[in-house]
């Protein structure tokens, strides 16, 4: 049985406008987002010089791309469970600990993968 509510291009229309109010409300909630996105600006000009190849260059944006959508998931669970209940539970505690470490991953394999690409394409820059 499918949910009820819009169908068609209602619904991709909308789905649009709740997806722009999520990066506006993690763009004046979340500073480790704002860190991100503006990580994120320096990063995709430096990676367009340091990729040998489009496939490179596609490489090293994924793990840039990985980092923003860790956060926004971190973020979202953060205000989850701040909704829930400002008392201290230990499983709030863990579902921010898991959140966090999701975006520290993606963080290390950024500086992976840059790293790699970067070292194997030195002499070309």
């Amino acid at each position: 049985m499918s949910k009820p509510g819009r169908s068609g291009l209602s619904r991709i229309y909308h789905a649009a406008i709740y997806s722009w109010q999520g990066f506006r409300a993690a763009w004046k909630h979340e500073a480790a987002f704002r860190q991100e996105l503006i990580l994120t600006i320096i990063l995709l000009p430096i990676g367009y010089w340091i990729a040998a190849d489009a496939a490179e260059l596609a490489l090293l944006y994924l793990p840039v791309g990985l980092v923003l959508l860790m956060e926004l998931m971190n973020s979202a669970i953060e205000a989850v469970v701040d909704r829930v209940g400002e008392e201290r539970h230990p499983l709030s505690g863990r579902a921010k600990d898991i959140g966090s470490a999701a975006v520290f991953l993606a963080l290390v394999l950024l500086a992976v993968i840059w790293g790699l690409v970067a070292f194997k394409n030195w002499p070309l820059w």
